[in-house]
């Protein structure tokens, strides 16, 4: 509530102080295997209109051989090193596979196959880097310096790093603690919705605790050291991240689950069917084509293109709608979620406090508004918003004067008027109006839900068959509202990212598969430990927005069971892609082994099967299927 501290002009704003240089986030180009990938796909765009047109092979020969060169070095290379290990992977199969299309000719068919597989490794070593930066960007919360006062009473700045406990610090107006402690003197508004969730900043006074990277307000704290560097909250935050990320069970793709023994499956086919002809004499060349002929039609190519356009389709169509899903192992991800947990403030509740309800003199909004019509606390703020929508006159006010984690104080219309927190149990939702020294009226406050959260919660309810939980940092009696409002059952309130962290962790171990579902900095440890964590775009902290795996750009939170819904479309069309491709590359098998299957009836058969599956994937980019998605999950 209060504006300017006591030690600082009466109408300076509170900035926060400019953070050190961080780390520079790393840009798409960075990466090598998204410049190779890059290079492959289009090489391979430039070489199929002329292959296609029947242009001359010096035409587009060239571009093929950089297509199967930029795409193929790192997965031969990743198959030689698996083969190594005495395994083999699909890896290894697809380039064998596309250097024996190309050795009869097939150009297109292998580079097909070398564009899917490249892109696909680039996007996961996107996604992995950018995690990466992303919690090392999180150490530039907390100050990189610190003023500590010497026994003597002097200053001297230093690192932050270098404090240690029992070191007294100096925390000015708009400046971020350095470090754990124990407010010593002073008081002010500390904002810490970072760690804690709660959506007001909260008064300390000598005696409270405070956290390192948190936000001071407008008074100026002196704060006693309680832990060292590597033990405070925002360290345990980025410690947390990285256990939960580094211990996260690695997902795949169904059909990379089986892609072990589909690949020695036709490797010692392919092997079979040249070894054993020409053990009984048969000729050389024609048996070599057979071979090939099999390898081609037995290739991976229609598999993978079974999975990856319904999930690529899915992809784009919750983009245009407002959810970024950030690989296709995700969106197959979602499909499987079985229970939710949600944080509280700016994700169930847009995170911004308004007047619910005024007790008292009905005179007394305008004088407690004129009061604090100067202040930038966000309670100030409210009550002025809340005067001005019920088109009440404000007056001017004089002589004010704030005082840091108590309230205001100023003179209107001839009359004392006093904003302060209301004492007692209401004390973080409420504040007292004060009028010549006697309360005139207490001014409710809470954080408004979002539009159609109630309905978002019923919608995930009916798909995971589990109401979902809510956990915040915030108070019970905070949550506790929010939770009637929004129609939950389950609440646990007051707690800190590792108690977040701890009950996805439990649910996880317990078998269920937790869409967890946040928007600060305190949220991205539940979200790495969860099986897919859901970040709010618009206010979400840039540590939540790359932990996530999800982001929902414009926080409408009926996008949420949307996407689950598509997510499940998605597998189904994935089954159905995957028994067309079986039936397909299963009759060409059979008949190349039974008969005589001919090198371009092969190619043609191969190559249909892929089409009529690439184009039952694409069914999913009509916005025809969200809407579909949303009316599931609507029920």
């Amino acid at each position: 509530m209060a504006s300017p501290g006591l030690d600082s002009p009466p109408t300076a704003p509170v900035r926060p102080a400019p953070s050190p240089p961080g780390r520079r986030r790393a840009r798409v180009t960075d990466l090598p295997e998204v410049r190779w990938a890059a290079l492959s796909a289009l090489a391979f765009l430039c070489a199929l209109p002329l292959d296609l047109t029947g242009a001359p092979a010096w035409a587009w020969g060239p571009l093929y051989a950089v297509c199967y060169a930029a795409g193929g070095w790192e997965p031969a290379l990743a198959g030689l090193r698996a083969l190594r290990g005495r395994t083999l992977d699909v890896d290894l199969l697809m380039v064998v596979a596309a250097l024996g299309a190309a050795a009869i000719g097939q150009f297109l068919d292998g580079g097909l196959l070398i564009v899917i597989f490249a892109v696909s490794g680039a996007l996961e070593a996107l996604a992995t880097r950018r995690t990466a930066d992303s919690v090392r960007g999180l150490l530039d919360l907390a100050p990189a310096t610190a003023v500590r006062l010497l026994p003597t009473g002097q200053e001297e700045t230093v690192a932050a790093d270098a404090l240690a406990v029992g070191d007294t610090v100096l925390v000015r107006p708009g400046e971020r603690l350095p470090a754990d402690g124990t407010v010593l003197s002073g008081r002010s508004d500390v904002d810490q919705a970072g760690i804690t969730g709660e959506p007001l900043p909260a008064a300390k006074a000598p005696g409270d605790e405070v956290y390192a990277g948190t936000l001071n307000g407008t008074g100026a704290l002196r704060v006693r050291v309680g832990k060292e560097a590597g033990d405070t909250v925002v360290a345990r935050i980025v410690a947390l991240v990285e256990e939960a990320s580094a211990t996260k069970a690695p997902t795949q793709l169904f059909i990379e689950k089986i892609e072990q023994r589909y690949s020695v499956g036709v490797v010692a086919a392919t092997l079979g069917l040249l070894a054993v002809p020409l053990a009984l004499g048969a000729d050389f060349t024609e048996t070599l084509l057979r071979a090939m002929t099999f390898m081609i039609v037995a290739s991976p190519c229609a598999v993978v293109l079974s999975t990856m356009p319904p999930l690529l389709s899915a992809i784009a169509t919750a983009g245009r709608h407002g959810v970024l899903v950030k690989s296709a192992v995700v969106m197959e991800r979602l499909g499987t979620v079985d229970r939710v947990a949600l944080d509280k403030t700016g994700t169930l509740t847009e995170g911004s406090p308004r007047v619910t309800a005024v007790h008292g003199e009905p005179a007394a909004l305008a004088l407690a508004a004129a009061a604090e019509l100067p202040s930038e606390h966000p309670l100030g703020r409210a009550v002025v918003a809340e005067a001005r929508a019920r088109g009440l006159a404000i007056p001017e006010a004089s002589a004010f004067a704030a005082e840091p984690g108590r309230g205001v104080r100023a003179r209107v219309d001839g009359r004392e008027v006093a904003v302060r927190r209301a004492p007692g149990e209401h004390a973080d939702t409420a504040v007292e109006v004060l009028v010549d020294g006697e309360r005139a009226a207490v001014l409710e406050f809470a954080d408004r839900l979002r539009g159609g959260a109630a309905e978002a919660v019923g919608a995930l309810t009916r798909l995971t068959g589990t109401a979902p939980t809510l956990l915040t940092g915030d108070n019970a009696g905070a949550a506790e509202r929010t939770a009637r409002e929004a129609g939950l059952v389950d609440v646990r309130s007051g707690l800190l990212p590792q108690d977040k962290a701890a009950a996805v962790r439990e649910w996880e171990a317990a078998g269920s598969r937790v869409l967890m579902v946040g928007d600060g900095v305190n949220d991205a440890p539940a979200l790495a430990a969860a099986h897919t964590g859901v970040a709010m775009g618009r206010a979400g902290s840039d540590l939540a927005l790359e932990t996530a795996d999800v982001v929902v750009v414009r926080d409408e939170l009926a996008a949420l069971p949307a996407v689950v819904a598509l997510s499940r479309r998605a597998r189904r069309l994935v089954v159905q892609n995957l028994v067309i491709a079986a039936v397909c590359v299963g009759g060409l098998v059979v008949w190349d082994l039974a008969g005589h299957l001919p090198l371009p009836l092969g190619v043609a058969g191969h190559e249909g099967s892929t089409v009529l599956v690439g184009l039952n994937g694409l069914r999913l980019l009509r916005d025809a299927a969200w809407r579909r998605a949303a009316a599931e999950a609507a029920g």
